[in-house]
């Protein structure tokens, strides 16, 4: 790494200074806070016809993008559908019984990843040269691409229920299809899809039951 300059030193200590001063003030959040992000939040399955405006999807991304990844590679791409246009081009690739939650869904996120993501990497990691480490190695550019966009995708999640949003997200589709259809001469791939909207409280049904810390847990 080449000797920083005055300026890049200026902002790497405003960096520190604005983590410390967070770190500092001692703000976590409440347990109603984690309720809405985890405890009693709900993958949905109907929705309120209730719009989410272009303004909150931008929103929505602009924190979602500050979430971590490899080498800051930021493989993830992101197609918002919010027109029934869209949304009957969509529909040929779900699984039936997908069909009904998702054309009700005010907006649907296509989570995709970008196999030419190390294109960017001059921009997203200029204080080393990284774009050696994916070009012309499939193997790590690929499981790189689709590991990052898929925490993307779940940081996407996680701002929306932080936004109030619901989220209701889901593999049943037939991913060449919706490829061929909004990533068509592109190399981006979807991963998964995510209705996100205000949901209908009387479509969930009981919680299902997950693993207890011993089951899959170990402290070493």
């Amino acid at each position: 790494m080449d000797e920083l300059t005055d300026e890049q030193k200026t902002v790497i200590a405003e960096a520190q200074k604005n983590f410390s001063d967070l770190k500092n003030s001692n703000v976590v959040l409440t347990d109603a806070h984690m309720d809405l992000l985890f405890g009693q939040a709900r993958s949905m399955n109907g929705w309120q016809d209730k719009e989410v405006s272009d303004d909150m999807v931008k929103s929505l991304y602009e924190l979602t993008k500050m979430g971590p990844t490899s080498t800051n590679c930021c493989p993830g791409r992101f197609i918002f559908i919010k027109s029934q246009e869209q949304k009957e081009k969509l529909e040929p690739a779900l699984l039936p019984n997908n069909v009904p939650k998702v054309m009700s869904a005010p907006l649907i996120a296509i989570i995709g990843y970008d196999l030419d993501f190390s294109d960017h990497m001059t921009k997203l990691f200029p204080h080393m040269d990284v774009t050696p480490m994916y070009k012309g190695n499939d193997e790590m550019n690929v499981s790189t691409a689709f590991r990052n966009s898929s925490l993307q995708g779940a940081y996407l999640m996680m701002v929306a229920r932080a936004m109030g949003l619901d989220c209701g997200p889901m593999s049943g589709f037939n991913n060449q299809l919706v490829d061929e259809t909004f990533f068509l001469d592109t190399n981006i791939k979807s991963n998964f899809l995510c209705c996100i909207g205000y949901g209908d409280s009387t479509k969930i049904f009981q919680r299902l039951p997950r693993l207890d810390f011993d089951e899959v847990c170990k402290i070493i």
